[in-house]
């Protein structure tokens, strides 16, 4: 007789397996949604910096500029956005933030660009991006 054993079966066991199946396949999605839209704040805050460079660069020289070199780079603090000056002239800018390709928030259809111009206003592919 077997009255003693102890142990595990392989049903039991394959309970357990689709259990875990289970709740990471809807773990992982939801988490990775958290993710991409916690890492949109690497493109807001960059261009909130580039907009107050370029606000720096219009008080010493009247004009605004197209170089992002000299207003806060090309790059997102990350990298994960790639952000230039769509436009500047002496009296206005639009500086826009899209994700670099390859990267980590290329996936993101839902807020593909983001833009700033001199007077603080901003847009992006949805209003709740900003957010």
């Amino acid at each position: 007789m077997r009255k003693n054993m102890h142990g595990v079966t392989l049903l039991e066991l394959m309970v357990v397996v689709v259990i875990v199946a289970l709740l990471a396949s809807i773990a992982i999605p939801s988490y990775r949604s958290y993710v991409v839209r916690t890492q949109r704040s690497d493109a807001t805050a960059a261009l909130l910096r580039l907009a107050a460079a370029q606000e720096k660069f219009y008080l010493q020289n009247n004009t605004y500029t197209t170089d992002e070199a000299r207003v806060g780079g090309a790059l997102s603090e990350h990298g994960w956005y790639a952000i230039e000056v769509t436009e500047a002239d002496a009296q206005a800018f639009t500086a826009r933030a899209t994700p670099v390709e390859g990267g980590p928030q290329a996936r993101d259809a839902h807020c593909a660009f983001f833009e700033i111009n001199e007077s603080g206003e901003k847009d992006a592919t949805n209003a709740d991006c900003w957010q």
